[in-house]
């Protein structure tokens, strides 16, 4: 044995697979690569995976948004819709800053029944008459969209006058008792006690009314007026300060047609002077004494 002589190792060659050959005398790693390309395949799959899933969350939100626009629309249509009342023409039974519910199918339905009033009929289905004494609210005949909420005082065939501030009705006066004045505010809003009358229609009705000008009012004193078919008389129970059928230039008498439905609730009211920018005053500027309180 030649000196310096030992061990030697020779490595044998294997042919791989792939049509490669290695002489590290090591084995090729075949699952260091199938691991890269499992690893680059699932990642690809859950990217489409993530995506599918967005995609399908969106279309469940906006599934979810016109399925909720939908039934707001039906609710709005069919059953109720909500009103605020805005100014003081209904004073003292609604005041500035109610918030309520109006029902739909009292009086049964009409175009104006429907948002923006499309024209897909005349006249009501499911009709029935108001009786005299609701409040209601309908289109202004003047422009058939701004809505007014009033009160049905004659029916049609009736004779409608106010002579002294005391409201006539077929030429007989409506019953009316002088209880303790209520106070309002004048026209630079200073509190001011105005008279304050309980009246009481012919059907039974009564309700409270007020009369800031003490009977000495414009509309205290009017000429007849004769209810036409199919049409009704409304006035405020703020006789000196109520925009209704008395003036027929501005509001006239209101086509059945027109109306949209009774007033039925009120569901929240605030005073008019709280302000958007002060909320720690809402706790103190919500009525609560009237929420739920329902409307005669």
């Amino acid at each position: 044995m030649p000196i310096g002589s030992g061990l030697h190792f020779q490595a044998e060659c294997k042919p791989l697979s792939i049509a490669a050959t290695t002489c590290d005398g090591m084995r090729p790693s075949h699952s260091s690569s199938m691991d890269r390309i499992q690893v680059t395949e699932n990642a690809k799959k859950y990217v489409g995976d993530s995506a599918k899933k967005e995609e399908g969350g969106l279309w469940e939100t906006i599934k979810v948004i016109i399925q909720a626009l939908l039934i707001a629309v039906v609710v709005r249509t069919v059953l109720f819709q909500p009103f605020n009342i805005p100014s003081g023409s209904l004073i003292p039974t609604l005041l500035i800053g109610d918030y309520l519910f109006v029902s739909k199918y009292t009086y049964g339905y009409s175009k104006h029944s429907m948002p923006f009033s499309p024209p897909l009929f005349s006249g009501r289905i499911f009709g029935s008459e108001p009786k005299r004494g609701d409040i209601a609210v309908f289109k202004l005949p003047k422009d058939n969209s701004t809505d007014y909420i009033k009160r049905v005082i004659g029916l049609p065939g009736d004779r409608i006058q106010v002579i002294g501030g005391v409201l006539h009705i077929n030429g007989t006066p409506v019953q009316r008792e002088r209880v303790q004045d209520y106070t309002t505010t004048d026209l630079y809003g200073r509190p001011v006690a105005v008279p304050q009358y309980r009246e009481t229609l012919p059907n039974g009705v009564s309700y409270y009314v007020i009369e800031r000008d003490n009977n000495r009012g414009y509309w205290d004193n009017t000429d007849v007026y004769t209810v036409q078919p199919d049409h009704y008389f409304m006035m405020g129970d703020n006789r000196d300060n109520s925009t209704d059928s008395r003036d027929e230039a501005s509001v006239g008498q209101v086509p059945y047609e027109n109306l949209v439905g009774r007033a039925e609730i009120i569901f929240f009211s605030i005073d008019e002077s709280a302000s958007l920018w002060r909320p720690w005053e809402w706790p103190q500027s919500i009525r609560w004494g009237r929420l739920f309180e329902g409307i005669r």
